[in-house]
C-alpha cells in the first residue's frame, strides 16, 4: 500500500530524516520504535502531509504522494492520531468525532462510523454531550482514534497513542489497536513502548538519529541481543 523511499526531512539545516525506507503492506500493522529524539514523529508527521519531504518518495498504491497538499493525503484515505491527541477540549466528544468525517465520502457513513467508535469504546457512547477537555486522558485517547476512524481511513497512522497514559489504559487500548487492525485497516504505529508495539505488529522497524537502524518480525528483533538490552531491559540471562 505504502511505500517510503530514501524519504529525507529536515529542520532547517539539520536533518532529522535521512534515507529512511520502509513499505506497509495492504492490511498490515507496522510499528516504528526507537528513543526520545529518533524522528519518529517527523517522520509519521510526513507520511501525513503534515512535513514536506526534501527527498525520496512517498508511494500510495505505486502513485507519488509527496508533492500532494496536506489536506489531499485525507483525500487518499490517510488519518493520523497525533502526538498529545489534540482535541478541541471546549467541544462535546460528538463534535470532536465529527470532525473527522469531513470528507464527502466520510460524510455519507457518518453515523454508521459513529456506531462503530462507540462499540469499540463504549465509555464514549456514554459521555458523547460531554466536553472533551473533561474527559481522563484514556478517555481522550480514545477520542481522538475515533475521531482518525470517523474520516474511513484505508491507512491509519498512530503517534505514540500509549503517551502519558497509565498502564492498565494503555494494555486496553492496545487491546483496541489489535481490534481495528483485525477489522482490515493497515496501520502504522509509532510507540515508545517497544514491547506492546512489538507484540501487537506483524513487522516493524527501528529509528536511530533518524535512520533505520533495524527491521524485521517482532520475534525475530526481540531475539538481538542489542535490541533486548537497548529496548525492551533486558540481558540475555533473562532470555
Amino acid at each position: 500500500m505504502l511505500e517510503v523511499d530514501r524519504v529525507r526531512v529536515s529542520y532547517g539545516a539539520a536533518a532529522a530524516i535521512v534515507d529512511v525506507s520502509l513499505t506497509i503492506g495492504d492490511r498490515e500493522l507496522v510499528c516504528v520504535v526507537g528513543p526520545n529524539g529518533a524522528g519518529k514523529t517527523t517522520l509519521i508527521n510526513a507520511l501525513a502531509g503534515l512535513h514536506r519531504i526534501d527527498s525520496g518518495a512517498l508511494r500510495l498504491d505505486g502513485r507519488d504522494v509527496s508533492r500532494l497538499a496536506p489536506h489531499r493525503y485525507c483525500d487518499h484515505g490517510i488519518a493520523i492520531v497525533p502526538e498529545g491527541r489534540r482535541l478541541f477540549t471546549g467541544m462535546t466528544v460528538r463534535e470532536n468525532l465529527e470532525l473527522g468525517a469531513y470528507r464527502r465520502a466520510a460524510r455519507a457513513k457518518r453515523a454508521r462510523s459513529l456506531e462503530r467508535v462507540c462499540a469499540l469504546f463504549p465509555v464514549l457512547a456514554e459521555r458523547l454531550e460531554a466536553r472533551a477537555g473533561a474527559l481522563s486522558g484514556g478517555q481522550q485517547q480514545m477520542v481522538a482514534i475515533g475521531r482518525a476512524l470517523m474520516a474511513e481511513p484505508r491507512l491509519l497512522l498512530l503517534d505514540e497513542p500509549s503517551l502519558g497514559l497509565a498502564p492498565l489504559i494503555v494494555t486496553a487500548l492496545f487491546e483496541t489497536i489489535r481490534t481495528i487492525a483485525a477489522s482490515g485497516v493497515t496501520m502504522l504505529l509509532v510507540e515508545q513502548n517497544v514491547a506492546l508495539a512489538l507484540e501487537v505488529a506483524s513487522r516493524a522497524y527501528v529509528l536511530e538519529e533518524g535512520r533505520i537502524a533495524a527491521q524485521g518480525a517482532p520475534a525475530e528483533l526481540r531475539r538481538r541481543p542489542e535490541i533486548r538490552r537497548a529496548y525492551l531491559g533486558l540481558t540475555e540471562e533473562a532470555r
